[in-house]
């Protein structure tokens, strides 16, 4: 049941008391409409709290929306069952890293340019220098590092689904960069006290919102087609070592994003900062850690969330925290049994499961948000270094 207080309605049975006062600060902005509502991912983030959800009239926070804007999941159900998969994965997950690139800035040619690009997810305000569009199109189809995955998992049906969590990679990161600069230089400007820097917003009307409205619905587009891309190229690659198989559903999803929405009759903008979409009509994805289960959900239409649920886990550890009491021994346990990229367990120690929460206690304060559809269980985990 969620918990309301100094304008923070809490979904989260396990929350750490500095992402409460990060919300309540949000929550005192004078552009917030109604309540923060947190997620019970939610931890704290640069700004606003990670898992928070923040409706705000005439007036957007860029870095609510971060800097992965429209980062979010994909996910495919396929006609495969768990016994066609070979018993070895080893070769499947060669295949899989072949095609898709991952890790830290990484890039490939992908055989388009910026046209094709600007066809598909419109442009930005902000005029790309040439440098940013061959960052656009290189990556154009690339998972990134940290958090971002690619799993091949099954469900409790034995279905095999591809599931992937990637967002707009580095044209995004700087599109959002520079709003979270110009949103601070605004409210000097202006003269706007904040009790944060970072909690800097831009108002409806001036050149600088539309510029960032536009700059966002650019990367958010950008994102989902980045997904798309990688599933179409994981999907070939594994047609090589699988018997044929067609797609059954596909579901495509942000998780760190802002929309115009109606709620309590007031025309708002809406910005999910690690949460997703949980309308009556939507469908939804809600990863675990690597090692951990995954849930395809149906929204219940909350309307103390904002219509919206958890994007994951959450963190319970920083990176520097994980990597400090946790061991790279612990790590291949938790592991046994899948194939993922064990040779570079060292790298990957700060994704150790137990630096997340449990996502079975997620779901469970998920439960007046949304109805869980499917449980999904890797068996094949890809990750950027």
């Amino acid at each position: 049941m969620a918990l309301e207080q100094r304008g923070v309605v809490n979904f989260a049975s396990e929350i750490d008391p500095a992402a409460l006062k990060q919300a309540e600060r949000t929550a005192r902005l004078p552009v917030v409409f109604g309540h923060v509502a947190l997620m019970p991912d939610a931890h704290v983030g640069i700004g606003a709290t990670v898992g928070s959800v923040i409706a705000t009239k005439r007036a957007i926070i860029p870095s609510a929306v971060g800097v992965d804007i429209g980062c979010g999941m994909a996910a495919l159900r396929t006609t495969l069952n768990a016994g066609d998969l070979p018993p070895d994965l080893s070769t499947l997950l060669r295949a899989v890293a072949a095609a898709i690139p991952a890790g830290v800035g990484k890039a490939h040619e992908t055989g388009v340019g910026p046209a094709e690009v600007y066809r598909y997810a419109g442009q930005p305000a902000t005029l790309l220098t040439d440098k940013q569009e061959a960052t656009m199109t290189t990556q154009w189809g690339t998972l990134g590092s940290g958090n971002h995955f690619f799993e091949v998992s099954t469900s409790e049906d034995d279905d095999v689904w591809l599931v992937i969590h990637s967002g707009s990679r580095g044209i995004g990161n700087q599109l959002a960069m520079q709003a979270m600069e110009k949103a601070k230089a605004f409210a000097a400007r202006k003269g706007i006290h904040l009790e944060d820097p970072n909690l800097a917003y831009l108002e409806e009307g001036t050149p600088e919102f539309d510029h960032y409205w536009a700059d966002l619905t650019f990367a958010q587009k950008y994102a989902f087609g980045n997904r798309e891309r990688m599933l179409t190229a994981a999907q070939k690659a594994m047609r090589r070592h699988l018997p044929d198989f067609e797609v059954i559903e596909e579901i495509n999803c942000h998780h760190n994003y802002a929309d115009i929405e109606q709620h309590r009759g007031e025309r708002v903008y809406v910005t999910r900062k690690g949460a997703i979409r949980a309308r009556t009509t939507d469908r939804g994805i809600i990863p675990g850690s690597m090692g951990a289960s995954s849930y395809i959900v149906v929204g219940l239409g909350n309307p103390d969330a904002y219509e919206s649920a958890p994007h994951g886990a959450g963190r319970r550890l920083s990176r520097g925290a994980a990597r400090r009491s946790l061991t790279v021994a612990s790590l291949r346990a938790e592991m046994a049994g899948r194939a993922w990229l064990e040779k570079y367990a060292d790298a990957l120690l700060d994704e150790h499961p137990a630096a997340y929460k449990d996502i079975d206690q997620v779901m469970e304060d998920s439960k007046d948000l949304v109805r869980v559809e499917h449980r999904l269980s890797a068996v094949l985990n890809y990750k950027g270094l």
